[in-house]
């Protein structure tokens, strides 16, 4: 065993001649002295970004972009790897929201991966931890149809009462799973149709292997209550089942819900409480674009307008600075989909620079402090700036009612939790509400955190932080203060769209960019149903034809054309059709 030990350190010391500065040579070494397998997260080079246009696309067209442009570039810079992987059987799982593979790797196998040019960073996939919910344990609830202390302090039932209830919103979840079933949640899931639960493109499940750090004796799929892989949202912690009825729980004895009219659709991410970086990875990447049961037939347009994350990756769970990057691109990339990412800022108050953990301290996530009944800070509400990156931001942004928060959790019982976690939710029922208000805010993620930003009611603190002083407005404390649903509502209200193009012109054909060296996206507007392209050069001759079927954008691969001048023919299922000359360089 000591021989063994002593030849993989050799093996891996020579792989970082040929590998230098893309993993951590002393992280991967204690690893493999615990265990002959390393589960690995290889990221590669090559990334995807939307045009500047691209703000002024619709939700849809922003997420059938992203999706076809990140799936592009993952499909074209792993495929070798993949192809020898699978030659070497070598047991991998691609991700496109991310550019990267997770692995299953020996040491020998290791210094293959790590010596190969495509490979930007390899990390261990070190299994993360909820967010811990520190929580207050009541004798069951009995039914109370008045709205929670929570909801009624961001005057969330007021904006009911103007009629508005989150009708039209799709909120997402990720997290311990939910108990859909239950009476204030089932019939605001998306996949209950009135009579059955259809939970294709609707739920998903990213765990498929128990927790090690569960420490269980043996270890078997029955150490779950609801199993690995199940084909129907199901909660094996309650956390879940908790957030999930604070964003849209109600029924005619429960008002538990800031959004009871909208719709919800989730993915489990943790086994028991804890999941691991490709778990997090691999339910960004379903909202991106939800798929069926079998992982199969992407749907970006069935994206969910907010997602909701009440969990975070601490340093002792294996995130640390060298490998913030890859959750931040997966949260970067859903934003830029048009899905605003809520996440809790963590309960490691009440200190200063104690928002320390991915998702949390990224700038695309909108990160959540939590407030007590009297609008003071929860004292385990995690305060900023964020310094475990180096970057000083102001985090979180806003705060929202966390302590004390009564909700649903599994067999239809009730409790107080408290937490950054119960704050998080109100936040994402919050976004479902402006959505349902005025629905030309879909997709608009910049618009929205502003608008809950500038119309939060502004609090002050006598504990300053940093550069940040607790007197003044954004603090490290509050955030730019606690939600105000009501305002938030109105503001979102007065929103009008400043663009003067009109979307639904059929006969509207964009291309870009033009000129272009290899790519060439097709915006149509929405209605147009294209189902064919063809691609003429200057003496009329087709140099290329396919069969495309799509609603509002497309990208064409035009790489193998010469250079030269072009013309596109854009045909719709009318027949009618319509051409647009381009330049390859």
């Amino acid at each position: 065993m000591v021989i063994r030990t002593i030849f993989f350190l050799l093996l891996l010391s020579t792989s970082s001649i040929y590998a230098q500065n893309i993993y951590d040579t002393d992280q991967i070494n204690a690893a493999l002295k615990k265990s002959n397998e390393l589960d690995i997260l290889v990221q590669l080079k090559g990334d995807f970004s939307l045009p500047k246009l691209a703000e002024q696309w619709t939700k849809t067209q922003k997420a059938h972009a992203m999706y076809q442009g990140l799936k592009r570039t993952a499909d074209q810079t792993q495929a070798r790897i993949r192809q020898i992987c699978t030659e070497r059987g070598i047991d991998f799982q691609s991700f496109y929201v991310v550019n990267a593979l997770r692995m299953k790797v020996d040491a020998a196998q290791f210094q293959w991966i790590s010596s190969q040019p495509e490979v930007k960073w390899i990390s261990l996939n070190i299994p993360l931890e909820v967010a811990t919910h520190k929580y207050e344990r009541s004798a069951q609830s009995a039914r109370n149809g008045t709205p929670t202390w929570g909801i009624m302090k961001i005057q969330a039932d007021s904006v009911w009462r103007l009629g508005i209830n989150g009708s039209g919103a799709v909120v997402g979840g990720q997290d311990t799973g939910y108990e859909w079933e239950l009476g204030p949640l089932k019939e605001k899931y998306r996949g209950w149709d009135g009579s059955i639960g259809i939970h294709d493109y609707h739920w998903h499940d990213a765990i498929r292997e128990i927790s090690p750090l569960h420490n269980d004796t043996i270890i078997r799929p029955e150490n779950n209550p609801c199993g690995l892989n199940v084909k129907e949202p199901c909660d094996d912690n309650n956390h879940g089942t908790h957030t999930m009825g604070t964003m849209v729980g109600n029924d005619d004895e429960n008002s538990i819900g800031v959004a009871p009219g909208a719709q919800w659709i989730a993915c489990r991410n943790m086994e028991r409480g804890y999941g691991s970086p490709a778990t997090y990875i691999e339910c960004f990447e379903w909202f991106l674009a939800p798929t069926d049961l079998d992982g199969q037939n992407a749907r970006p347009d069935l994206a969910p307008d907010v997602i909701n994350n009440s969990w975070g990756c601490p340093e002792m769970e294996g995130c640390v600075q060298s490998n913030f990057d890859i959750m931040n691109a997966a949260v970067q990339n859903l934003r830029a989909a048009g899905v605003v990412v809520v996440v809790s800022a963590g309960n490691s108050g009440p200190e200063c620079e104690t928002v320390n953990t991915p998702a949390a301290i990224f700038e695309a996530s909108f990160s959540v402090g939590s407030t007590r009944d009297d609008d003071s800070i929860s004292n385990f509400s995690s305060r900023g700036p964020v310094a475990v990156d180096s970057s000083g931001r102001l985090k979180p942004d806003v705060t929202a009612p966390g302590q004390g928060v009564r909700s649903l959790i599994r067999n239809g019982e009730y409790r107080n939790f408290s937490g950054t976690s119960m704050a998080g939710p109100h936040v994402a029922g919050l976004v479902a509400l402006m959505i349902s208000a005025n629905p030309a805010l879909r997709g608009k993620v910049e618009i929205i955190e502003n608008i809950i930003r500038q119309t939060a009611d502004q609090l002050t603190s006598t504990q300053d932080c940093g550069e940040f002083l607790g007197s003044e407005i954004p603090n490290a404390v509050f955030g730019h203060g606690r939600i105000n649903a009501l305002r938030a509502v109105e503001a979102a209200l007065s929103y009008v769209e400043t663009s003067t193009e009109d979307p639904r012109t059929v006969s509207d054909v964009k291309i870009f960019p033009n000129p272009t060296e290899n790519t060439l996206w097709i915006q149509t507007a929405e209605g147009f149903e294209a189902v064919r392209c063809e691609i003429y050069n200057t003496i009329g001759q087709k140099v290329w034809a396919q069969e495309r079927n799509w609603l509002t954008m497309d990208l064409i691969d035009v790489n193998h054309l010469p250079k030269g001048q072009y013309m596109i023919r854009i045909i719709e299922k009318t027949g009618e059709a319509i051409s647009k000359a381009f330049v390859k360089y």
